[in-house]
């Protein structure tokens, strides 16, 4: 699919969208002022990337809503096939506690978007608010990518994180579904899930970190050890071969500069340059120095 022209202020999120007042009031499209419509005249979008709304959290919004009404009007657009009919952009889960809360009207902003600004503007608004599951996120960002075609730099530019961050937000979707149901649970964090990526029978490792507790730190450690055993033994009676002073030296001035171990291995005119870690924080560390480098 054509790469789509973004509007330049999508990057600011919802504050851009609702406080802006310099644009043509001439159509109802583009009042910025709320208006009040009935609860059934609004309706979730298709591309909302929140899928799981917490039952406590809605009842507790709920009890507010009924003491103070929807103090932020819920960002919509119009419904082309329906003409009474909105679907919900950002707000959601405020559109949600107020029906519990018996509401018959919530006040609403109106505004014309792309379905690429939907999505957008729905991740803004819920990485914002840190609403969104990790495998939420990590879908949003996947559907942007697939469908509108972004890519991580340009994600990274209008959502406000880290391209490692995305990169390792959208890892997380090829976990296996047990993994995926664990984290979804919140019985797994996104580095519990990230550490388990790469690991042997990462499902049954996965039970045990939930069983025992594990910090993400055990959990490295942990599917570290299930990697190939029998590969490790058989590496580790292979005899080491001694590296020249000058590699040493290379080594070293390496390892100095990143502040982890650095090997080099010559395979006549290339070889292999390898960094050793102990935690995702430090690789996320060493991929954020070589993304900020200059060319």
């Amino acid at each position: 699919m054509a790469k789509q022209d973004r509007p330049s202020n999508l990057g600011r999120g919802l504050a851009a969208l609702l406080g802006d007042e310099t644009e043509d009031y001439t159509t109802l499209d583009r009042v910025r002022t709320s208006k009040q419509v009935p609860v059934e005249f609004l309706h979730p979008g298709r591309l909302q990337p929140r899928r799981h709304f917490d039952e406590e959290s809605l009842s507790a919004l709920a009890e507010s809503i009924r003491e103070n009404g929807v103090l932020q009007p819920i960002l919509v657009r119009r419904d082309p096939g329906q003409p009474d009919a909105f679907e919900i952009v950002a707000g959601e889960r405020r559109w949600r506690a107020a029906q519990i809360a018996q509401l018959h009207e919530v006040p609403i902003v109106i505004r014309e978007l792309s379905d690429a600004e939907t999505l957008q503007l729905a991740i803004i608004e819920n990485v914002q608010r840190e609403d969104l599951s990790p495998l939420e996120e990590a879908d949003g960002y996947r559907q942007l990518m697939e469908e509108f075609s972004y890519t991580q730099e340009a994600l990274s530019n209008v959502i406000g994180k880290s391209r490692s961050h995305i990169a390792n937000t959208l890892r997380l979707l090829k976990l296996s579904e047990p993994v995926r149901d664990l984290l979804t649970e919140g019985k797994l964090s996104a580095g519990h899930a990230r550490a388990l990526l790469n690991a042997e029978a990462p499902e049954s490792l996965a039970k045990k970190v939930v069983a025992k507790g594990l910090s993400v730190r055990e959990t490295e450690r942990l599917a570290n050890e299930s990697k190939a055993p029998g590969a490790a033994a058989k590496k580790a009676a292979r005899p080491p071969l001694e590296k020249d002073p000058n590699t040493v030296a290379l080594e070293r001035d390496l390892s100095a500069l990143l502040g982890l171990k650095v090997s080099v291995t010559f395979r006549g005119s290339g070889g292999e340059l390898t960094i050793h870690y102990n935690t995702l924080d430090q690789l996320d560390d060493v991929l954020h120095r070589l993304h900020q480098t200059p060319a």
